[in-house]
């Protein structure tokens, strides 16, 4: 074949000398604009393991790079006066120059052809070629040509940064952070060659906007950056190897995903690479890691189909499948990272101790989590888990293994709860007009035995017709007030566990039939009247119609719930929480998608919550002040024109101030035009948001299913509770038994249940050794 590589980074050379060596009768030429052994930039950084997949590959090249490269094991914080450091992180770091031109050497030693300083402006110049990898980078004009057949998605994003370098050595990966007077920097620091670092100093663009950065040339910026990070340089100055000193150097970072990454343009197959076809964010250092591997695997895909210029069309294909889940992983993880370094000088650098800020740093990408830093560095995790504990309230004996954060204590006004799991609200539509029995004495009993802290039960209805379904629980009647007493009594009396009630209106979600007969549908008779802020079809077609409320109907329905608080009390629960999301009543005044009114109720978001917050402050005044309330909202209608996480913010605000103790932070369930993106522990960012842009404890919920998750929540300050559903549905005993799967055995156990606990503790214990045992003998 005739392959042309459009491009001389690392994608275009490394396909190029991988290609090369699988077959020498390939004709293969790399063009690069500039000029010989003449490159840019200071080091790049990827992993351990990269560096292994090459060895498989080149073993050559890979000896030449770990000969040059600066390995090290350990991250280093400095923030407000304090140095942290945590090990077992494993990078590698080399002069961009020196990988390339160990590269460039590489390919002449194999009989790649090497043209330098040509601009290639159109795949066109070579109509010859039977494959064009367009390895051209971020500003890829092959790209641009053919846009409408790659659909490129590029997200240009708020935070400045620049590139320097400094001839002070680092021995760690170093994350500076430094406030000034209009906010906060930081700086990515790491050593790529024995006598120089890499600094790239990073901002908001307001705080850099702020200090008139975006009038300084390149020297005004670098003497800024030097005085700014002066106590840490320590005399050493940055430099800038860039070869335009005119004008600002400050960039913004673009995130480049394409939905097609190969064409035929009639003549040659064209197919992007490396940073043309999706770039990640510095953060978590993957753009060299990436177009490396993309080499691999089209060079992996030929080998397996043939190289003959027949097969060139399947090989793209399964190019492209083989790579874009593992490009999507490491994709959203730099963008979870870089988010993080977008809001934290906002969010956590002022709100969080330096201890838990190092611990949100190194898990902010959510690839690394809470168990995953104990295999990285046990040392320094045991370390921050007695602090966390010590922050509880609990002692920590020096040798005594520290206690997970997930079984740490919460207490909240005079209730303290055991550890911060919650059995999340779970509607179970089984009660007779509105009545729990049995069912619910042995669904909400048998949790609170599995050792959750907090049991909240299902939404229970302040009136008749404020159901769901005519099978869900109510607090209308001092019968329903003595048949909730009955359940928390049998909580409090047999388990440590604490439980709450969650009370609410349906709204225009109600008189519908029970989940397994039809969720949503309306019920086939029987059916009541519904109220909404405005009317309103849920199902459209579908579902009866809601009127809008009138003021009489929101004093009585205010009314309703103060009556439902007061039993709730008199019944002996231990928290109260007003049900504001998912559509449901109070929900339907706070989103723009079901509140089109237009009197004091209805326009701004102060207006929408003005009944929620009449309602709520007539419940906290009668509701025990001693005892906690919270508010569940929805922080994200995921539909265009509702409520979003910026807003939740806001809410959360007024809430606080209203008196509430907790947010209880889900999503969605407003409209069926919702479009969600699922995954694992997908809301917790909004509790995250929430929690420390309000100042306000939160409640994480949504797709939370293992001890690990939790740990790494509430270790990161991410949340204060972790409401676990369906796997509560599955397991009644999940906290006892993620507790016994992470070796916690210092957990009490029902005195009933106690000759089972060592049983499932070496069962547990068994299988992590025999798994142990099982990578030991691959590796």
């Amino acid at each position: 074949m005739k392959i042309v590589c459009i491009g001389g980074g690392v994608a275009g050379l490394y396909f190029g000398l991988l290609m090369k060596q699988h077959n020498p009768t390939h004709d293969i030429t790399v063009v690069e604009r500039n000029r010989a052994y003449d490159t840019f930039g200071w080091g790049v950084v990827f992993s351990d393991a990269t560096m292994e997949n090459m060895r498989r590959w080149d073993i050559k090249s890979a000896d030449q790079i770990q000969q040059a490269f600066n390995h090290w094991d350990d991250i280093e914080l400095h923030i407000k006066g304090h140095t942290i450091r945590s090990g077992g992180h494993g990078f590698v770091g080399i002069g961009r120059k020196k990988l390339l031109n160990i590269l460039q050497a590489r390919c002449e030693e194999v009989g790649v052809k090497l043209v330098f300083e040509q601009e290639v402006d159109s795949d066109a110049d070579f109509p010859d070629a039977d494959l064009i990898i367009a390895s051209d980078g971020l500003n890829s004009k092959i790209r641009t040509k053919y846009q409408d057949t790659f659909k490129p998605d590029i997200a240009l994003r708020p935070n400045r940064y620049i590139w320097l370098g400094t001839n002070k050595v680092y021995d760690a990966f170093n994350f500076l952070f430094e406030k000034t007077e209009h906010g906060w920097f930081q700086a990515h620091v790491y050593k790529f060659d024995e006598q120089t670092s890499t600094f790239i100093v990073e901002c908001p663009e307001h705080v850099w906007l702020a200090h008139g950065l975006d009038k300084a040339d390149q020297q005004q910026s670098i003497d800024f950056c030097e005085k700014l990070f002066a106590s840490n340089l320590q005399g050493e100055k940055l430099m800038t190897n860039a070869r335009h000193l005119r004008g600002s150097a400050w960039l913004n970072f673009q995130r480049v995903k394409c939905e097609q990454w190969s064409l035929h343009n009639g003549k040659s197959h064209v197919v992007l690479m490396g940073d043309a076809v999706h770039t990640a964010h510095f953060a978590i250092g993957s753009g060299t890691k990436l177009a490396l591997e993309d080499a691999i695997e089209l060079t992996a895909q030929f080998q397996a189909l043939g190289d003959a210029p027949e097969n060139i069309p399947e090989v793209l294909a399964r190019y492209q499948a083989a790579r874009a889940v593992d490009v999507l992983r490491l994709q959203n993880a730099a963008w979870n990272a870089m988010e993080w370094f977008e809001v934290c000088g906002e969010r956590y650098c002022d709100q969080l101790a330096p201890e838990q800020f190092m611990y949100s740093m190194l898990t902010r990408s959510q690839r690394i989590s809470h168990e995953n830093l104990r295999l990285r560095d046990k040392g320094w995790l045991e370390g921050y888990e007695r602090w966390f504990a010590e922050q509880a309230g609990l002692s920590t004996a020096d040798g005594a293994t520290p206690v997970p954060p997930m079984f740490t204590p919460l207490t909240v006004r005079d209730l303290t709860i055991k550890n911060r799991v919650m059995v999340s609200p779970m509607a179970q539509y089984s009660c007779d007009d509105g009545l729990v029995g049995d069912y619910h004495l042995v669904h909400l009993g048998s949790r609170a035995l599995g050792g959750a802290g907090l049991v909240m039960v299902e939404m229970t209805c302040v009136s008749p017709t404020a159901r769901i379904t005519p099978g869900c629980p109510g607090l209308w009647n001092e019968a329903q007030r003595d048949a909730w007493k009955r359940v928390v009594n049998f909580v409090h009396q047999r388990s440590d566990a604490k439980i709450a009630v969650q009370i609410g209106h349906a709204g225009a979600k109600g008189s519908t039939r029970l989940a397994w007969e039809g969720i949503d549908k309306p019920l086939v008779e029987g059916n009541w009247p519904l109220i909404s802020a405005s009317p309103q079809q849920y199902l459209k077609g579908v579902s009866d119609t809601a009127r809008a409320m009138t003021r009489a109907d929101m004093d009585e329905v205010c009314d309703q719930f103060v009556r439902s608080a007061r039993w709730a009390a008199e019944a002996g629960f231990d928290w109260l929480e007003l049900h504001c999301a998912h559509g449901y009543l109070l929900s339907s005044f706070i989103s723009p998608l079901t509140n089109q009114r237009t009197d004091e109720y209805g326009g701004s978001l102060a207006n929408r919550l003005r009944y929620p917050l009449e309602v709520f402050a007539a419940v906290r005044e009668v509701w025990p002040a001693h005892l906690p309330m919270s508010v569940r909202i929805s922080a994200h209608d995921w539909v265009e024109g509702g409520i979003t996480p910026a807003d939740a913010v806001e809410i959360a605000r007024a809430f606080k101030a209203a008196g509430a103790d907790l947010v209880d932070c889900s999503s969605g369930q407003v409209s069926k035009a919702e479009k969600p993106v699922y995954g694992r522990m997908f809301q917790t960012p909004f509790a995250d948001r929430v929690r420390n842009e309000a100042g306000i404890q939160t409640i994480a919920v949504g797709a939370i299913s293992e001890a690990d998750h939790v740990n790494s929540i509430i270790a990161a300050g991410r949340a204060d509770l972790c409401a676990v559903a369906r796997p509560h549905l599955a397991n009644p005993a999940w906290t006892l038994t993620e507790a016994a799967k992470i070796g916690f055995t210092s957990i009490d156990w029902p005195k009933q249940y106690r000759s089972a606990k060592p049983q499932m503790e070496s069962l547990f214990q068994r299988e992590k050794a025999q798994a142990a045992a099982q990578t030991g003998a691959k590796g």
